[in-house]
């Protein structure tokens, strides 16, 4: 499906909120992502929407009837303040259920809002309803149901083939179905938490297994996206509907134990390695948003099959990429000390990706399972080709950029990391940007390594 522009993207649009302006900011008016956060001065949650170093509370513009009477934006600003049934809490779910038609309603209604053109009795009322970011802390955005991690990055998986299969690094399925596998939601958590060192089960070479804190702890470099409208069980959903069921995107770090997963992962693959915890960034942008930075699908190479019928689609093949920027940065403990920045390890790009969001989420639902909303899907490792003399290498992970660990990196303050020390903090960065387009981010996904609890 061919994306859908209008006065929200226009990039010569101002907000008279000043820091939205600012050419670096990842949250300008033509941006509007979701989230939900809780007032330091107040115990309950809200949905809000990001604009520059500010939320907008939605919440008080609705108990104001400041949205005026337009059905769809009064459905989507109730939706924001329901109660999801488990846990009780306020969450993106309700919106998310409601599908693109409310969400793109209320996305224009929050446009005409923050415009600098807007009328200055206008400005007056809603900015009472709008927080500065110090003034808040977010929490994770939706009650995640399931979480599904593809490898959809076919960089990602030759690199990491060539490590134990040097011979036969992608196995015959790859190119014919989005491989992915199903993750553990009840350890899904926000930005900024602490991840402590899990401990498992490993077995070097021929010696006995061991159990230990992992030697072996990596991140993973993801675009995580949210289910919107889900569907039946027993029904499928048809490639060409399946970007309608997608509610936006945000960053994701799938941490993994390598040795863990090196010794369980057959013949069921990716288990206790990865369940210990994934992180995300706390805002979710939506598909309106994204609608400038879409990109022709990833171009298969002479010779590698075409898609199924039911995984190909003419829109698809040609608005099915992301153009977004992915990169990661690490700062040891050493680095704080010394009042150094985050080194950048590596920058990469969603349009890599071999398997795009509607085929991920078509394949997924082929069978007739049922994906409800705010289900979770992620990308898996997003790599890209090596480019000889490239200013940063384009692998997601540290597995590949060390290869295995036997090519050790070197941080600016003359550290070795073959994989993540306790105490460094990993950082995830992503934003979209274009010519004619206003540039827009997904803002952070940030995460220190504890020592393990043994």
């Amino acid at each position: 499906m061919k994306p859908v522009l209008d006065e929200t993207h226009d990039p010569s649009a101002r907000s008279w909120v000043e820091s939205a302006n600012s050419p670096d900011s990842d949250f300008p008016i033509q941006n509007l992502p979701f989230g939900v956060f809780r007032r330091h001065s107040d115990s309950g949650a809200k949905v809000g929407v990001a604009i520059g170093d500010s939320v907008f509370d939605l919440a008080g513009l609705r108990n104001e009837n400041l949205l005026g009477n337009h059905a769809d934006v009064l459905s989507a600003a109730e939706a924001c303040t329901m109660v999801s049934q488990a846990p009780g809490a306020i969450s993106l779910n309700a919106l998310m259920a409601l599908g693109a038609g409310p969400r793109r309603a209320l996305r224009l209604r929050l446009f005409e809002f923050l415009r600098n053109d807007a009328p200055s009795s206008l400005r007056q009322a809603v900015a009472r309803h709008l927080l500065a970011h110090t003034e808040v802390e977010m929490l994770l955005p939706a009650v995640v149901g399931d979480y599904t991690d593809f490898y959809a990055s076919i960089f990602h998986a030759a690199n990491v083939g060539k490590l134990f299969r040097p011979d036969n690094p992608l196995l015959p399925n790859y190119k014919y179905i989005p491989i992915g596998y199903h993750g553990r939601a009840s350890s899904l958590v926000l930005s900024g938490a602490s991840i402590r060192r899990p401990c498992g089960q490993t077995r070097e070479a021929n010696a006995d297994p061991r159990f230990g804190p992992t030697k072996s702890l990596d991140y993973e470099v993801e675009v995580g996206f949210f289910v919107g409208r889900g569907n039946r069980l027993g029904e499928s959903i048809p490639i060409r509907e399946a970007e309608e069921h997608i509610f936006g995107i945000c960053l994701l770090n799938d941490w993994s134990a390598r040795d863990v997963q090196a010794w369980e992962y057959q013949p069921l693959g990716p288990f206790l390695a990865k369940s210990f915890a994934t992180s995300l960034s706390p805002w979710v942008v939506t598909m309106e948003a994204l609608a400038p930075f879409r990109a022709a699908a990833f171009e298969r190479p002479a010779g590698d099959p075409p898609p199924l019928p039911h995984l190909s689609d003419a829109g698809d093949r040609e608005f099915g990429g992301l153009d977004l920027t992915l990169e990661v940065s690490l700062q040891s403990a050493r680095m704080r000390e010394m009042i150094m920045p985050p080194a950048v390890l590596s920058r990469g790009n969603s349009r890599d990706l071999y398997w795009t969001m509607a085929q991920m989420l078509t394949h997924h639902a082929s069978n007739g399972c049922n994906l409800r909303p705010a289900d979770l899907l992620a990308s898996g490792t997003v790599s890209g080709p090596d480019i000889a003399h490239a200013e940063k290498s384009a692998r997601g992970c540290l597995l590949e950029l060390t290869s295995r660990g036997a090519n050790p990196i070197t941080l600016p303050s003359g550290e070795q990391r073959k994989f993540l020390e306790d105490g460094d903090e990993v950082t995830l960065r992503g934003f979209c940007e274009g010519s004619g387009f206003r540039r827009i981010g997904l803002g952070s996904c940030r995460g220190s390594i504890l020592p393990a609890s043994i």
